[in-house]
């Protein structure tokens, strides 16, 4: 399968700015934003109403509002029941059974049922951003009147996870045929839309829905998101009370903390060097393991997180997200910084003087072009930098051997596999599986075995080998930050930028 994460790039590179600016606001707080209605500062405004074509990171509080999923996800990323009640695997795995609520109706009064849930699902198949979640996904029919089946051309033990994640909101189906979406959403989510009070890129407001089916899980009154993408208007915006929830800067968390706000943080993506040649294609001196492997050894990647990402994230050589059940704690350490060894290794391969090499940058990546220079410089590894703008850089990056890349991370372990190991994507151009027969053979044990521990256990096994081979130059995975005033939790989950709205909670 190929699905392709379009927003990877932009929704993790926003991210780790934050991390990386400056301490932002001053002054002591005022009395501070109460708990009697949520005000979240959420960083961007909304991409769409029409969830086929919403930002699967930034969109999330928004759609949560207004529209309900057919499968959420629990704290653990793990799905679970919405819409759909439950739902069945055939044994091929090859056929998924969704058995419906049938005590639910849109803005516009029309039932939810089997026929809207068919039209939504086709509408977020062929959708621009949501297609992406269903490419294994062949048709979708309506068994009877609660019930839907999904039959898919090929296995994908990730399909709920990303369904869950953001992209099973169902819609009317009346707004969907009139294309209306684009003008205001038209859900049964539990809060409705307050557009008369609301002001586009300033304020949205959403007010409880009544009598909604899983109205416990929504406990304020009101919510007022603000799209705030300036961090010192944000950060001042939590000082003053006229925000009680965050999306959070790492330079401000002294600040947070002496305020005694909560401070919730969950990896979000990874930092490091991403390898787009390790054939040797472009490069000859890449496709020699040991020379990837010198470039991890070289990198201060500890030092890099302090003076870079403030400390926010975790040092590590895995890609698979820290606390995830892939994720091997005891491995760690494999490429701590070691300059004599990453030296010998190169010699080894034949490169003792180095080698000359292109590399694309761009202004959201120079805060850690000076490590990179320091980096290659002392491994003799000769790099002429190819200034770019952002949007050129994910477009032009990939046909470069290497670049350093901010990848957005999931939360469900056999989403990694595919995003960031076995499919081609704007930022992994060249998987290189069938190239390394012993990942090859990996690859396939997990994707054939049981969901549970025998696919957990191959996941491991995959992982220690990539880690082994160097696939990518790892140096941390970085935090979302977000802060919270006393009386409201925020539990952050992997692969959201910022959490849906049941994700924050009074306590």
């Amino acid at each position: 399968m190929t699905r392709t994460r379009t927003a990877a790039l932009f929704a993790a590179a926003a991210a780790a700015l934050l991390a990386i600016a400056g301490c932002t606001g001053s002054g002591a707080a005022g009395a501070g934003a109460g708990t009697d209605e949520l005000k979240a500062g959420v960083f961007l405004d909304v991409t769409s109403w029409d969830p086929a074509n919403a930002d699967i990171g930034f969109d999330g509080p928004y759609l949560s509002a207004v529209y309900d999923p057919l499968v959420a996800l629990d704290k653990d990323a793990k799905p679970i029941p919405a819409l759909a009640k439950s739902w069945d695997w055939s044994a091929d795995r090859l056929s998924l059974t969704m058995h419906l609520r049938d005590d639910v109706a849109f803005d516009d009064g029309q039932k939810f049922d089997s026929a809207a849930a068919v039209e939504n699902l086709n509408h977020l198949k062929s959708g621009t951003r949501s297609g992406q979640a269903y490419i294994d996904v062949k048709s979708v029919e309506a068994k009877d009147a609660s019930t839907v089946v999904l039959h898919l051309s090929e296995r994908d033990d990730a399909l709920l996870y990303f369904m869950g994640l953001g992209r099973s909101w169902m819609a009317s189906p009346k707004a969907i045929k009139a294309n209306s979406l684009a003008n205001g959403p038209d859900g049964s989510g539990p809060y409705t839309f307050d557009k008369g009070s609301s002001q586009p890129q300033s304020q949205y407001v959403f007010k409880k829905r009544a009598k909604h089916w899983d109205s416990a899980t929504y406990p304020f009154p009101t919510v007022r998101l603000f799209p705030i993408t300036d961090q010192a208007a944000s950060f001042n915006a939590m000082l003053s009370g006229q925000l009680n929830v965050q999306f959070a800067n790492a330079a401000n968390l002294p600040k947070a903390q002496q305020n005694g706000w909560n401070v919730a943080k969950k990896p979000a993506s990874w930092v490091g060097v991403q390898f787009a040649d390790r054939t040797g294609s472009q490069v000859k001196a890449l496709g020699d393991q040991r020379v990837r492997q010198a470039i991890s050894y070289a990198f201060d990647a500890a030092g890099i997180l302090k003076a870079v990402g403030n400390d926010a994230g975790t040092v590590t050589d895995q890609l698979w997200p820290s606390g995830s059940q892939v994720y091997d704690p005891a491995g760690n350490g494999k490429y701590k910084t070691d300059l004599a060894k990453a030296k010998q290794l190169l010699a080894e391969a034949g490169y003792a003087n180095g080698f000359s090499l292109k590399m694309p940058m761009s202004t959201i990546f120079q805060a850690w072009q000076p490590a990179a220079e320091q980096t290659f410089g002392q491994l003799g590894i000769k790099v002429d930098w190819q200034n770019m703008s952002m949007p050129d850089y994910q477009k032009n990056a990939p046909t470069y051997p290497m670049f350093l890349a901010v990848i957005a991370m999931d939360g469900n372990d056999m989403a990694t596999l595919t995003d960031q190991v076995t499919s081609k994507q704007w930022y992994n151009p060249n998987p290189s599986v069938d190239a390394f027969p012993e990942v090859k053979a990996l690859v396939q044990k997990a994707e054939q075995a049981q969901p549970g521990p025998a696919q957990t256990a191959a996941l491991k096994e995959l992982n220690t080998k990539l880690v082994d081979l160097a696939w990518w130059n790892v140096w941390y995975q970085a935090d979302n930050l977000y802060f919270s005033v006393k009386g409201i939790t925020v539990t952050p989950i992997t692969g959201m930028m910022f959490p849906t709205l049941r994700f924050i909670q009074r306590g």
